[in-house]
């Protein structure tokens, strides 16, 4: 039956049950009597919905409290064992891959690292990444007990930009790393044992990462805000909706000088080239700074920001210079944000951020500041990340998570087939392998 506004009665059930999970699941737990102002439905309507829902299992009590004259009203939550997520960061020296029941709670997680010798294309062999994330997929579901049957999904979050096509599902374009239309969620669907139904939702990395921090980190409470990744490159999603999926943005492919210093992407100038870890320790080393032999980025940026700023005796005037004109360049990239978005926060977050840390961040606001224009500058608050190394992958579990309640708690059927063309034989056979 459909209403006036196109809807049907399946779809008016599936938004109730969607404003109640959402609602137990940000603000529980909660009494029916509290649901029903909070979700604007009818007492009726809540009464059914959490009948529904706790039939099923997804919802549970969690005690009561006491009422005004009357009995203790019982209080509700989301199920945290009622099903679990798998969230995956595709990173610069590693794949992270955790297991978190609904609550985010780790279940299980495993680290695979990427080799840090060689041309860096090598670490993001897409054979090699498949491998990893098939290994450790089942890795963490079998150190967990978990059956598969009961996997939302799997979140991974990518560097390079994510489209979608009937043939493929999700294909990466990271030129960055080499990565050419890379039909990831095919090679994951052929590659990883896991059933059919169970959804695979990849996304730009800094975009799991700001979807982790405005839910639970430094975002929360904000009405917008831009998350910035910062590791090896450098990269940024903007948040408009606090609730709401936010935008990948290429940020770190912004020119900052013409004719500049050559990127990892190919071209010139670019902000990466002078701000991603990457850039930042070799243009130390050509300024005279001596690295550890050997040593991967995080042992390096260690090492530089030890030798700028020692416990005790002088510091390396040379590494302090170069952080300085890092600090310059992160600053005047965040003032083009704070001009273009006017964002309530900016969120720093990334391995290499996190390291630079709260010392580091005070000069790159000075920057931004002075860069920004006032009005917004001024009301634009720039701090760290709070979720620590973690935040990407926390974002990415919860990708598959979004899209479960959207469909008011039912899970897929079965996801989508997508038939393989011929000419990825080749790369499958590389991958399986």
């Amino acid at each position: 039956m459909h209403g006036k506004s196109g809807r049907t009665v399946r779809d008016l059930r599936r938004e109730n049950r969607t404003a109640v999970l959402r609602r137990l699941y940000f603000d529980g737990p909660m009494s029916r009597l509290m649901l029903g102002p909070a979700t604007g439905l009818s007492s009726g309507s809540i009464s059914n919905v959490v009948a529904e829902l706790v039939t099923e299992g997804l919802v549970e009590e969690a005690g009561s409290v006491d009422s005004a004259g009357g009995r203790p009203r019982t209080l509700l939550r989301i199920a945290p064992d009622s099903g679990c997520m798998i969230g995956v960061d595709i990173g610069e020296t590693r794949v992270r891959i955790e297991l978190f029941d609904l609550a985010l709670t780790e279940l299980a997680r495993t680290e695979r690292p990427l080799a840090t010798s060689g041309p860096r294309t090598g670490r993001y062999e897409v054979g090699l990444v498949v491998r990893l994330l098939r290994d450790g997929i089942a890795e963490v579901l079998r150190t967990a007990g978990v059956p598969s049957e009961r996997l939302l999904g799997v979140g991974i979050g990518v560097p390079g930009i994510v489209e979608r096509t009937p043939e493929d599902g999700a294909v990466v374009h990271g030129q960055t790393i080499g990565w050419d239309a890379v039909p990831l969620e095919r090679l994951l669907r052929e590659a990883v044992d896991l059933p059919p139904e169970v959804p695979y939702r990849i996304e730009n990395g800094a975009k799991t990462l700001g979807q982790a921090e405005m839910w639970f980190g430094a975002g929360r409470g904000a009405r917008s805000a831009v998350a910035v990744l910062f590791g090896s490159g450098v990269g940024a999603c903007v948040v408009t909706d606090p609730l709401g999926p936010g935008r990948a943005l290429e940020w770190g492919h912004l020119t900052v000088r013409v004719r500049g210093r050559r990127c990892r992407c190919g071209a010139q100038g670019c902000l990466e080239a002078y701000a991603g870890a990457e850039a930042l320790l070799e243009r130390w080393r050509e300024a005279g700074g001596e690295p550890p032999a050997g040593a991967d980025e995080e042992t390096a940026l260690t090492a530089m920001l030890a030798a700028a700023y020692p416990d005790g005796g002088p510091a390396d005037a040379v590494a302090l210079a170069v952080l300085d004109e890092t600090a310059e360049y992160l600053g005047a990239g965040l003032a083009d944000l704070i001009n273009l978005f006017q964002p309530e926060r900016i969120l720093v977050g990334g391995w290499a951020g996190l390291q630079l840390g709260s010392r580091f961040l005070g000069s790159v606001t000075a920057y931004a500041r002075a860069y920004a224009l006032r009005h917004p500058g001024g009301r634009t608050e720039i701090a760290l990340g709070t979720l620590g190394p973690e935040a990407v992958t926390v974002g990415a579990g919860l990708l598959p998570l979004v899209d479960f309640f959207a469909q008011g708690g039912r899970r897929p059927e079965r996801a989508p087939s997508i038939p393989a063309p011929a000419w990825q034989t080749a790369l499958r056979d590389r991958v399986t392998t």
